[in-house]
Protein backbone atom coordinates (compact mmCIF):
# COMPACT_ATOMS: atom_id res chain seq x y z
CA UNK A 1 0.00 0.00 0.00
CA UNK A 2 1.38 3.37 -0.40
CA UNK A 3 1.39 5.65 1.72
CA UNK A 4 0.48 9.34 1.02
CA UNK A 5 2.72 12.49 1.25
CA UNK A 6 0.00 14.91 3.15
CA UNK A 7 2.47 17.81 2.63
CA UNK A 8 2.26 17.13 -1.58
CA UNK A 9 -0.35 17.60 -4.08
CA UNK A 10 -1.92 14.47 -5.16
CA UNK A 11 -2.22 16.45 -9.20
CA UNK A 12 0.96 17.18 -9.75
CA UNK A 13 2.97 15.99 -6.54
CA UNK A 14 4.43 19.69 -5.77
CA UNK A 15 4.60 20.79 -2.33
CA UNK A 16 1.00 21.69 -1.40
CA UNK A 17 1.75 25.14 1.16
CA UNK A 18 -1.01 23.66 3.42
CA UNK A 19 -1.06 25.80 6.89
CA UNK A 20 -2.65 22.71 8.22
CA UNK A 21 -0.12 20.25 7.54
CA UNK A 22 2.80 22.32 8.56
CA UNK A 23 1.27 22.68 11.73
CA UNK A 24 1.00 19.18 12.37
CA UNK A 25 4.48 18.21 10.80
CA UNK A 26 6.03 21.36 13.03
CA UNK A 27 3.72 21.01 16.59
CA UNK A 28 3.01 24.86 16.21
CA UNK A 29 -1.05 26.23 16.35
CA UNK A 30 -2.63 26.47 12.72
CA UNK A 31 -2.24 29.31 10.79
CA UNK A 32 -5.22 29.83 8.78
CA UNK A 33 -4.88 28.23 5.29
CA UNK A 34 -5.23 29.80 1.86
CA UNK A 35 -7.23 26.86 0.95
CA UNK A 36 -10.05 27.64 3.06
CA UNK A 37 -10.99 30.49 0.81
CA UNK A 38 -10.11 28.63 -2.28
CA UNK A 39 -12.96 26.94 -4.50
CA UNK A 40 -12.43 23.49 -5.59
CA UNK A 41 -14.01 22.82 -8.78
CA UNK A 42 -15.62 19.28 -9.56
CA UNK A 43 -13.44 19.60 -13.00
CA UNK A 44 -10.20 19.86 -10.13
CA UNK A 45 -11.58 17.24 -7.83
CA UNK A 46 -12.31 14.83 -10.47
CA UNK A 47 -8.05 14.70 -10.94
CA UNK A 48 -7.74 13.70 -7.47
CA UNK A 49 -6.57 10.00 -7.48
CA UNK A 50 -9.04 8.03 -5.18
CA UNK A 51 -6.78 6.25 -3.01
CA UNK A 52 -5.46 10.35 -2.08
CA UNK A 53 -9.39 11.96 -1.94
CA UNK A 54 -9.72 13.54 1.71
CA UNK A 55 -6.40 12.68 2.56
CA UNK A 56 -4.11 15.40 1.12
CA UNK A 57 -4.61 18.63 0.22
CA UNK A 58 -4.30 20.51 -3.48
CA UNK A 59 -1.81 23.15 -4.44
CA UNK A 60 -2.81 26.59 -5.29
CA UNK A 61 -1.80 26.24 -8.83
CA UNK A 62 -4.13 22.85 -9.41
CA UNK A 63 -6.85 24.42 -7.54
CA UNK A 64 -6.84 27.74 -9.90
CA UNK A 65 -7.27 25.27 -12.91
CA UNK A 66 -10.51 24.75 -14.53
Amino acid sequence: MNQIDTTRCPICDELNACAMEKSKATGTKPERCWCMDAIFTPVVMDQVPESARGKACICAKCAEEV
